[in-house]
C-alpha cells in the first residue's frame, strides 16, 4: 500500500523543500494544499482518516507547514479536534522548518556541554525556530532569554510559551548591535535566529567575553547573524568558545526531518511536535 502525505501548508504555495525531504523520508506520494487555514482543512482531514482500514491508516500521514507558526499550531489543534476513536493519522507540525532546526541546533550545542543551569538568549528570537529553541533549552534546565527590537513582541512570544508550553523564558528589547552586546555580557551560550543577511552582533562583541561558552548561528545568508562565526563551523573552538553554524548542524537537521517522515508511517497514532521531534533528534545523537 502507497504511503501517502497530505501537506497542509499555510503559504501560498506548498513548500518544495519540505515536498522534496518527504520523498526523500520515505513518503511514495505528497500531495500538498497550500493556503491552507484551521476552518479549512476539514475536508482535507476527513478525507485522510475515513478512507482507510483500520491497519492500514498507518500509510497516510499529515504534515503541517509554511512559514506561519501560530497558525501552525491552530491547525494542528483543529486537525487533533477533527480526530475521533480509531479515526485519526499520524501528524508533524514543523511550520518553517520550526521544530527540526531547532531541535538540530540544541542537540548540537548538548554534544558540546549540558545547558542545565547555563544562562542563554536567543537573539532575534521571536520568530518560529527562536521559540522552539527557547522551549527546548528551558526545558534542558537553561535560563533562557529571547531578544526582540520590540520589548512587546518579545514579551507576547513568552507569554505564549508560558501558557501553552509551561517554561518560563525572558523577554529583553534589544534595538542595536550595542544592546546586544550589553544582553549578552553575563550569558553563557548565544543562538541567534534572526532574519536572512542581518548581522546582530560584531566579532568583538562576543570573542574576548570570559563567560560565553557556545555560539550558534542559523543563519545561512552573508552576513551571518554573528560575525566571526563561519557556516561550516561544526563544534569548532575559536576564542575559547565552541562555535556551531547553520550548516554545521544542518546535516542533522536534515536527516531528523527524514527520520520523522519515516516514523509517521509506524502508526496513525503520533503526533510528532516540539517535545517528541526533540526527544527524536537526541536519540540520533
Amino acid at each position: 500500500m502507497k504511503k501517502l502525505l497530505f501537506q497542509l501548508d499555510t503559504d501560498p504555495y506548498p513548500s518544495v523543500f519540505d515536498t522534496v525531504v518527504a520523498y526523500d523520508g520515505g513518503a511514495d506520494h505528497v500531495i500538498g494544499f497550500a493556503d491552507c487555514k484551521p476552518d479549512t482543512i476539514s475536508p482535507l482531514v476527513e478525507g485522510a482518516i475515513f478512507t482507510r482500514a483500520e491497519k492500514d491508516k498507518k500509510n497516510s500521514a499529515l504534515f503541517i507547514g509554511g512559514s506561519d507558526i501560530n497558525l501552525g499550531e491552530s491547525i494542528l489543534d483543529s486537525v487533533r479536534n477533527i480526530f475521533f476513536g480509531k479515526f485519526q493519522v499520524s501528524v508533524m507540525l514543523d511550520s518553517n522548518g520550526c521544530n527540526t532546526t531547532a531541535s538540530a541546533a540544541v542537540v548540537s550545542m548538548l554534544s558540546s556541554g549540558s545547558l542545565s543551569g547555563k544562562k542563554a538568549v536567543i537573539l532575534a528570537g521571536t520568530g518560529p525556530v527562536g521559540t522552539r529553541a527557547a522551549i527546548m533549552m528551558a526545558k534542558e534546565g537553561a535560563e533562557v532569554t529571547i531578544s526582540s527590537r520590540s520589548h512587546e513582541r518579545s514579551a507576547g512570544v513568552c507569554k505564549h510559551i508560558k501558557a501553552k508550553f509551561g517554561v518560563v523564558v525572558q523577554p529583553s528589547e534589544a534595538k542595536s548591535n550595542e544592546d546586544r552586546a550589553k544582553l549578552i555580557e553575563n550569558a553563557n551560550i548565544i543562538l541567534a535566529t534572526g532574519a536572512a543577511g542581518i548581522q546582530l552582533l560584531s566579532p568583538e562583541d562576543w570573542q574576548n567575553n570570559p563567560n560565553i561558552e557556545i555560539i550558534t548561528d542559523a543563519n545561512t545568508v552573508p552576513p551571518l547573524g554573528i560575525g566571526g562565526v563561519e557556516m561550516s563551523d561544526k563544534g569548532n573552538e575559536r576564542h575559547g568558545k565552541i562555535i556551531w553554524g547553520a550548516l554545521g548542524f544542518g546535516g542533522l537537521k536534515l536527516s531528523l526531518q527524514r527520520l520523522c517522515i519515516e516514523r509517521l508511517f509506524d502508526s496513525n497514532d503520533q503526533v510528532l511536535d516540539v517535545d517528541e521531534i526533540f526527544k527524536i533528534a537526541k536519540g540520533m545523537m
